[in-house]
Order: C-alpha cells, then structure tokens, then sequence
C-alpha cells in the first residue's frame, strides 16, 4: 500500500497536485505564525512530500 498514489484519478488534474502541496504548507505557516513550530515542521514536511510524490518527474 502507498502512503500517497500518484497515478490515483483524483490526481489527474494538475492543479490538485499544487492544491495538494500548497494547502499543507501554507497550513505550516499559519503555525509558525501562531508560535506552533511542532506543528509547523510536521505540515511543511508534508507539503514537501506531497510535492516530491506528486510534481517530481518519475525516475
């Protein structure tokens, strides 16, 4: 089983993969912001997984 299925249908349009991506890092944001660094570091690495798996070319 994948934690996250790039060749999902859902994931056919691209601007679900940025939506996918940029929601959980401008969630990390809001919590750096409100003094939350946990929280911060663990939405940011997320966001950044997100973007590897799904905006990365396949090697």
């Amino acid at each position: 089983m994948k934690l996250l299925d790039p060749d999902h249908p859902f994931f056919a349009p691209v601007w679900r993969r940025w939506a996918s991506m940029l929601f959980p890092l401008a969630w990390a944001g809001v919590e750096l912001y409100l003094g939350n660094p946990g929280w911060a570091a663990l939405f940011a690495a997320a966001g950044l997984y997100v973007g590897y798996m799904l905006l990365l070319p396949k090697r």
